[in-house]
């Protein structure tokens, strides 16, 4: 079981550097393999007013910096088929976002990259159609590609998480489970803001179901200081519960592992 986490979007280089050396110890004591992951542009935010991100230039020097001081892999997302090449000279691992699940040239050039690739499963996509997006990253060349699972739309401002999508996935490509997108209420922010809000009291026992399902990954957004995230901090895990959430994951992955079979 490997662990894809940190800030959803890069804030400043200090702050990086920081949770990925913070991420880094907590996981590197349990010994679980990390990779650390931050965006260098929100490209699907939900104002025009909200923080994007330092851009393409900053965000890359800051992640190829934190694979060459923290001496981890990054993964970071893709929007536009244009910007492949040049992030993959960076990233270890190229995301494409959940919205843009059914992009084939984006798809197509992330798999091209040489790269691993991470699909993220759209919110209005089934698990079972998943297995088209990974067909089109096999086709290109590229074995490496794993999905995510981040919730299914359920009405408006509202994710559900089918723990059967999991074992659905998992019959045609490793499968993460991402633990804070999935308690995200997407666009709904109080007193009428444009930002999305959250249920991250749940992040703990949504993640321990989909370790007992069988995952091969965990994926969650870490934040030192949620309540000023630049974004995403109303879904994200506080850096302080880090280590207890994964202690239990570890529990439960060794009592799944080491349970007799029927």
């Amino acid at each position: 079981m490997f662990l894809i986490a940190g800030p959803c979007v890069i804030e400043s280089e200090a702050h990086a550097i920081k949770m990925a050396e913070c991420v880094k110890g907590v996981s590197r004591s349990l010994r679980i393999p990390y990779i650390f992951k931050a965006s260098y542009d929100k490209a699907n935010r939900t104002s025009l007013n909200s923080y994007r991100g330092l851009g393409i230039g900053a965000g890359l020097r800051i992640l190829q910096k934190i694979k060459e001081t923290v001496r981890i892999p990054v993964l970071t997302d893709v929007h536009e088929a244009v910007d492949v090449q040049r992030v993959a000279e960076v990233a270890d691992v190229l995301q494409i976002p959940a919205f843009l699940c059914r992009q084939t040239d984006l798809i197509i050039a992330a798999a091209k990259s040489g790269r691993a690739v991470n699909i993220k499963k759209g919110q209005f996509v089934s698990p079972w159609d998943m297995r088209h997006a990974v067909a089109k990253c096999r086709d290109a060349g590229c074995e490496r590609v794993f999905v995510t699972e981040r919730g299914a739309s359920f009405g408006y401002n509202n994710l559900v998480v089918d723990m059967r999508s999991l074992p659905i996935m998992r019959e045609f490509a490793p499968v993460v489970f991402d633990a804070t997108h999935s308690v995200q209420l997407p666009s709904a922010g109080d007193n009428g803001k444009a930002v999305s809000g959250g249920q991250p009291q749940f992040i703990p026992m949504l993640a321990r179901a989909a370790v007992a399902a069988g995952v091969d990954g965990i994926f969650m957004e870490v934040h030192d200081d949620p309540k000023n995230a630049k974004s995403d901090g109303a879904n994200a895990l506080d850096l302080k519960k880090l280590r207890s959430v994964l202690l239990e994951l570890v529990a439960v992955r060794k009592a799944v592992t080491q349970s007799p079979r029927a």
